[in-house]
């Protein structure tokens, strides 16, 4: 769930010293994914994916520190290839979707970490509640452009959430010790971007 992540990712494009000056990127949904991983009754992972993912990043080549990200996730996407389980994920007792469609993320803060890394600070908005998270972005890639002429950059995120700091916190205690679903949520986000014109 850690949904928000997402978005993330495409600050890095804005960031990266091989994005293009005073830029806005667009995120491309068709060719982002933002995907988790949360640990199934103490012996497996199970993953899953938001399937839509909307955002922009805008960046200053110059002063990548500056950049801005926002980006949206629409919870009712979640797909963990079992529909049984999307139905639970998207109930009260997790995702409240209904409630809840979208969470959202807006950096606050872009700081360099090495040589095309950087860490993004920002508030994320889920299940009603904002926590700030921090992401580990790894890019941006060098732009390309594509055969339409679209200027093209990609990059990717990773973070840790702890669901139960959003209110999500249902879960089973196991009779042998441990419980059902576990807290922390792994969150791996891939981002495309193409720069608008």
């Amino acid at each position: 769930m850690r949904r928000a992540f997402v978005i993330v990712l495409l600050a890095a494009v804005a960031a990266g010293p091989a994005a293009a000056a005073e830029g806005v990127w667009e995120i491309d949904p068709a060719h982002s994914s933002v995907q988790f991983s949360v640990r199934h009754m103490m012996v497996s992972n199970v993953r899953g994916e938001f399937r839509k993912v909307t955002g922009t990043v805008r960046g200053d080549e110059s002063d990548p520190t500056k950049g801005q990200v926002e980006a949206t996730i629409d919870t009712t996407s979640i797909d963990t290839r079992n529909e049984k389980r999307d139905s639970h994920l998207k109930s009260a007792d997790f995702l409240d979707t209904e409630k809840y469609p979208t969470m959202t993320f807006r950096s606050k803060k872009i700081e360099k970490t090495g040589d095309h890394r950087y860490r993004v600070t920002g508030d994320l908005i889920l299940h009603g509640v904002t926590r700030e998270v921090t992401l580990d972005v790894e890019g941006p890639s060098a732009p390309v452009k594509d055969p339409m002429g679209n200027v093209r950059a990609g990059a990717q995120a990773t973070a840790k959430l702890d669901r139960r700091e959003f209110g999500i916190t249902w879960s089973k205690t196991l009779d042998g010790g441990g419980v059902m679903v576990g807290d922390e949520v792994d969150v791996t986000i891939d981002v495309e971007g193409t720069k608008k014109q």
